[in-house]
């Protein structure tokens, strides 16, 4: 970037009045996009992966923060039940696919396979180079289905990665956010990325290709990953229009004593 370029602060990071003003304008857009999507009934999967620490909780939050949950919604699936580890190793996420006027994020998905499950030594090498083959196909067969499939994967430098968890580290209410597997995975930092070049490799089709957010600066990578998102939709302005509140209809009743309810303290 140039050097002059006021938007950013001396060490090549945005400035928070740049990111706040801009977040507030595509979380207005986000709002208008979920109205279109509800109205012509459109089916989106948005896919978030990446390493630990790269901020795709960050992003999700920002999307969903102004959005309706009962059209943009969050799907962050759990380790799987031991029924669930017999099943086909799709079968679990086909239930949270988005129905027509809805967007579902995911929040990590099946790509747990041919990255943390391959790297940890989860799954077998078999179950492994299975899951490279079918994805495409999976994936295709969801795109001429109607879903619309974007994924983005959410790059962190080694350095950035470090200072990151040494933050959540030295911060006893943020320590909770440092598992063991985000241990595992700095220590296994090369393999991870064996792991996603792998996948790439396989899975980054026409029909779904992959879109890579550099991500140390976390200001930065939310707006430009929304920014995408958005660009990928020819959306209208459909809002609906402001409504005529009804007055309150007169019902002859009588409430009970509010003495007779138990209040909280006011401690302000």
């Amino acid at each position: 970037m140039a050097e002059h370029d006021e938007r950013y602060t001396s060490a090549g990071r945005l400035r928070g009045s740049v990111y706040d003003a801009e977040m507030e304008r595509l979380q207005e857009q986000l709002v208008l996009l979920q109205y279109w999507i509800q109205s012509q009934g459109l089916k989106v999967l948005v896919i978030f992966e990446g390493r630990g620490s790269a901020g795709k909780g960050g992003v999700i939050k920002r999307i969903t923060e102004r959005t309706s949950p009962r059209t943009v919604r969050i799907a962050a699936l759990p380790r799987p039940t031991d029924r669930e580890r017999t099943q086909w190793y799709f079968q679990r996420y086909v239930e949270h696919l988005p129905a027509g006027g809805e967007m579902v994020l995911l929040d990590r998905s099946w790509y747990n396979r041919s990255n943390v499950e391959w790297v940890m030594g989860f799954c077998t090498e078999e179950e492994h180079q299975e899951f490279l083959r079918s994805c495409p196909e999976f994936e295709r067969m969801l795109v001429r289905s109607g879903i619309v499939v974007l994924k983005y994967w959410f790059s962190v430098s080694a350095e950035e990665q470090r200072r990151r968890f040494e933050a959540r580290n030295d911060e006893p209410l943020k320590r909770w956010k440092l598992s063991d597997m985000d241990l595992a995975e700095r220590e296994l930092y090369v393999r991870y990325s064996m792991a996603k070049d792998t996948t790439f490799q396989y899975t980054d089709i026409k029909q779904a290709p992959w879109y890579v957010v550099p991500s140390d600066d976390k200001r930065a990578a939310r707006l430009n990953c929304i920014n995408h998102l958005l660009s990928q939709f020819d959306y209208e302005d459909v809002a609906p229009p402001r409504v005529e509140l009804p007055e309150i209809r007169d019902i002859p009743y009588v409430r009970p004593p509010l003495h007779e309810q138990t209040f909280v303290p006011q401690v302000f």
